[in-house]
């Protein structure tokens, strides 16, 4: 059977088919990636598939080429090593496009995606056609139609605010009912002070459902005594 892996042939054709059905659906996902200008988009995506399908159609010659060894042997196969590889492997690409800035965290969706389209990789590579057939399709259905329902999700959204003020000026309690007013909540407050200008910065993680509320709540402390400077994210 090893033979027919290198030469045309049934086998050989059937090998073609797993590369090309790995690349096509790898591609598909990172076209939806690369639309939304991620980092790892069409090309990554593509090549993470079609590596994963390969060696997966490596792992099974390797059992096709030794797998009538004896028991007795000393040699050991187990196809299986090569698939627990790529899972782990996968993992240092998937981190390479995570970035965090202050609360944000992005490109959890890329990694989740590359993960992914190894996982077709292997699945087309074992010749299991229908499931990751099935499993793209509800991968890209989910990556085009969800982010469309997530303007309608009722969820927490964080904005870091900082505020500078003037020595001997107390406005805690007032920054507290702002915040109240705008139905946000403190997760997380610090205090320091600059013992040579004597202002006192604040730092404020707000907790709301409204989007884009940084520019509204800036004009309203902005009009405070003793305010000097204002930062938000």
């Amino acid at each position: 059977m090893l033979h027919d892996i290198n030469t045309f042939g049934p086998l050989s054709f059937t090998i073609i088919i797993k590369l090309l059905l790995a690349a096509l659906c790898g591609a598909l996902i990172g076209m939806e990636r690369e639309k939304h200008g991620r980092p790892a988009g069409l090309r990554t995506h593509l090549i993470v598939a079609l590596a994963s399908c390969l060696m997966m159609i490596i792992s099974e010659s390797v059992y096709l080429k030794y797998g009538q060894v004896p028991g007795t042997s000393i040699l050991r196969i187990d196809p299986s090593r090569i698939a627990a590889q790529i899972v782990a492997g996968i993992g240092f690409i998937g981190a390479g496009v995570i970035l965090k800035d202050g609360l944000t965290v992005r490109g959890l969706t890329t990694a989740a995606c590359l993960w992914l389209a190894a996982a077709i990789g292997m699945g087309f590579g074992m010749g299991i056609y229908l499931p990751t057939i099935v499993s793209t399709l509800i991968a890209i259905s989910a990556l085009i139609f969800l982010k469309r329902l997530e303007p309608y999700i009722n969820k927490d959204r964080f904005l870091t605010f900082r505020v500078e003020v003037d020595e001997g000026i107390d406005i805690y309690p007032q920054l507290e009912e702002i915040f109240a007013q705008y139905s946000m909540l403190i997760s997380d407050v610090s205090c320091s002070l600059d013992p040579r200008s004597g202002e006192t910065h604040y730092k404020f993680v707000l907790t709301q459902h409204r989007t884009r509320m940084g520019r509204e709540l800036a004009r309203t402390v902005a009009g405070l005594t003793g305010v000097r400077k204002i930062e938000y994210q």
